[in-house]
């Protein structure tokens, strides 16, 4: 982490804390423009977004240099808002990563910087800043603010309110958020009806078998499983288990036929794609993983489904080069297989993915 040194702030200059905008007593040496009201929200900020952005503040927060001319000036101010819009959705995606991980503290300063860039950007009343009140929303739940929580959800939905250009992808995130907060209030129905919504907007956005839809079946497929009904539960988990498998098979699929895996001198590959940000990897392992043990503890009544599971989780982490949990868990697959005497035919599925791993690793399956 970088250096922490008292502030000496000029005399009537008020300058506000990166995380909660008190009056600020410390500035990062290391960039000299982002400052705190002490150490612990300091750490907090460095620990969670700073250090990965640090050096990219220091144009954005200091003065415009003198132009020439205006088409000089005008390319500056371009320049600056695209250096503000990476950051929107590299801050985003890093909040949106956190919370999957289940790591909502971390989560806090991320979703502020996204808000605040987006704020700069497009202004205090945009429809472009609902995105970053729900990480904010989630964050606060995940943290048991339920009523900050309510706050910022109330926020993002009179902004939609005073819109007339929200798109569907940003009612569907409302309404899950909106969902999420009824369940921490143990209102399951009105979950449900927000739920509902968030299925309904993302799959007019992008499918009804879309990944993107997925996480609004898997939040409503929790709460039928925590209310005991569990037929509908396991309707859903399997869907969402077919939607994550037809996509990552296909991704797959495209990799090997275009040949674009690229290898490096020792022969293995070094750059592949699922297809998917670090935020929407993170979220497929929080879903598939909570799938997996679901079916997991239900697995001597129904092995093919647990299996399942878990060669999607191979192929996952296969496309994400971690092969050693690729192996992990198509060793538990095989494993699973051979206990319940499951076909010769399934076995040599799961063989066949235990020796692409191997192959990768140029390593021999023993």
């Amino acid at each position: 982490m970088d250096r922490i040194y008292p502030l000496a702030v000029p005399k009537g200059r008020r300058l506000c804390c990166e995380v909660c905008e008190a009056p600020a007593e410390r500035v990062c040496t290391a960039c000299t423009v982002t400052y705190y009201c002490g150490l612990v929200h300091q750490r907090a900020d460095w620990s969670s977004i700073h250090e990965k952005i640090c050096q990219l503040l220091i144009p954005l927060r200091t003065s415009m240099p003198f132009y020439n001319s205006e088409e000089e000036r005008r390319h500056g101010l371009q320049q600056l808002q695209q250096r503000q819009k990476h950051l929107i959705e590299f801050c985003y995606t890093v909040a949106q990563k956190y919370l999957f991980e289940g790591k909502h503290e971390a989560a806090v300063p991320a979703a502020l910087h996204s808000l605040r860039f987006r704020m700069s950007v497009h202004g205090l009343s945009s429809v472009e800043l609902v995105p970053a009140y729900l990480l904010l929303a989630e964050a606060s739940l995940g943290l048991g603010q339920i009523v900050q929580a309510e706050e910022y959800l109330s926020q993002a939905q009179w902004t939609v309110l005073k819109s007339t250009e929200c798109c569907y992808a940003t009612q569907s995130l409302l309404h899950r958020n909106l969902g999420l907060l009824s369940i921490a209030k143990e209102n399951y129905e009105e979950a449900r009806y927000h739920l509902a919504n968030d299925i309904y907007f993302a799959s007019c956005a992008f499918g009804t078998e879309d990944i993107r839809t997925s996480g609004g079946y898997f939040h409503l497929a929790n709460i039928f499983y925590g209310l005991k009904k569990l037929d509908l539960a396991d309707t859903l988990y399997t869907k969402i288990a077919e939607i994550w498998s037809k996509y990552l098979n296909n991704r797959y699929q495209v990799l090997s036929q275009n040949r674009i895996q690229q290898i490096d001198l020792l022969g293995k590959r070094f750059e592949t794609d699922t297809g998917l940000d670090e935020a929407q990897e993170a979220e497929a392992i929080q879903i598939l993983t909570s799938i997996w043990n679901i079916r997991e503890s239900t697995s001597n009544t129904d092995p093919q489904k647990t299996i399942f599971v878990l060669k999607i989780l191979v192929m996952l982490y296969y496309l994400m080069m971690n092969s050693s949990k690729a192996q992990e868990y198509a060793m538990r697959a095989f494993s699973l297989a051979k206990e319940q005497h499951l076909s010769v035919n399934e076995q040599s599925t799961i063989e066949d993915l235990l020796n692409m791993i191997s192959a990768e690793e140029a390593h021999p399956i023993t």
